[in-house]
């Protein structure tokens, strides 16, 4: 599909409702390893992606596991999806037993040529409220890519930080990233199937998730500063993660309410980049 057809599905929106439960959020506590039971009923930010979740029928999904291209987001041919990033606004925290309503707009459509090759981004803005106002503004990149040539060599990530004020180390195995991928509804196979993510896709083990990345960054943050409220979260995503190395979520508080937080592969290498305003 052309540049100018993709262009076309700029402003397309789409909205849904959805009720907070309580189960997603102890299974989530559960999954990043809480060391107690999730006794909350508000969803801590990013934790809203347990709901909205993509709900395509078996015989409507790709390939990759993926809904199929085409309908609310524009259909590119590039056979490689990623998160890229995001910006978050949390205005307030969602609650056990809210309905939410999520409307979503496509922002942009941008093609650009990169050094692997095409490359197109899409621009997602999802406003989530409720009876009581507006609650959280997220604005989500997702990439498309071509599949690299057999004898691609892979960029080498920048060195990440090393003046970090606390961290954690993760342990990416697939049982984590399985849990993840269901709680999310996740079907992309590059997260749990080995064989497809290696042989077809080309990568050198299972691909940590983008979201659960972030979501890590925002939990070391919160371990670090129990009670603080967070107001703003941006994250890019630098190069990949996978399940056959462990590597590190870290942060430095920079003064002001703001924090500096990112993730780092086992060779040091950045992998994550964000940045989160606290109160």
């Amino acid at each position: 599909m052309s540049a100018q057809n993709l262009a076309s599905w700029v402003d397309r929106t789409e909205t849904r409702d959805d009720l907070v439960t309580a189960a997603p959020l102890a299974a989530m506590s559960a999954t990043l390893d809480a060391a107690e039971p999730f006794a909350s009923n508000v969803v801590p930010p990013l934790w809203h992606w347990c709901w909205f979740l993509p709900v395509a029928r078996q015989s409507e999904l790709g390939p990759d596991g993926h809904p199929a291209r085409g309908g609310f987001l524009p259909p590119v041919e590039l056979p490689r999806r990623m998160w890229a990033g995001g910006r978050f606004s949390f205005e307030r925290l969602l609650a056990v037993g809210e309905r939410v309503t999520r409307t979503s707009r496509i922002a942009s459509v941008e093609a650009k040529e990169g050094r692997t090759g095409p490359l197109v981004f899409v621009t997602v803005h999802h406003d989530y409220s409720t009876d009581q106002g507006p609650a959280i503004h997220e604005e989500h990149d997702i990439v498309y890519r071509a599949m690299p040539a057999p004898d691609a060599v892979a960029p080498v990530p920048p060195l990440a930080p090393a003046n970090e004020g606390y961290a954690r180390e993760i342990l990416p195995d697939p049982v984590l990233l399985f849990r993840y991928s269901a709680l999310t509804f996740n079907g992309h196979r590059i997260h749990y199937d080995r064989d497809y993510a290696t042989q077809v896709e080309g990568y050198p083990g299972l691909v940590v998730h983008g979201p659960l990345i972030a979501t890590l960054l925002l939990d070391l943050l919160q371990r670090q500063q129990a009670g603080a409220r967070v107001k703003t979260f941006e994250f890019r995503a630098v190069s990949p993660l996978f399940d056959i190395h462990r590597f590190r979520v870290c942060g430095r508080d920079e003064g002001d309410g703001k924090h500096a937080l990112w993730a780092a592969n086992h060779k040091g290498e950045l992998a994550m980049q964000a940045t989160a305003t606290v109160a």
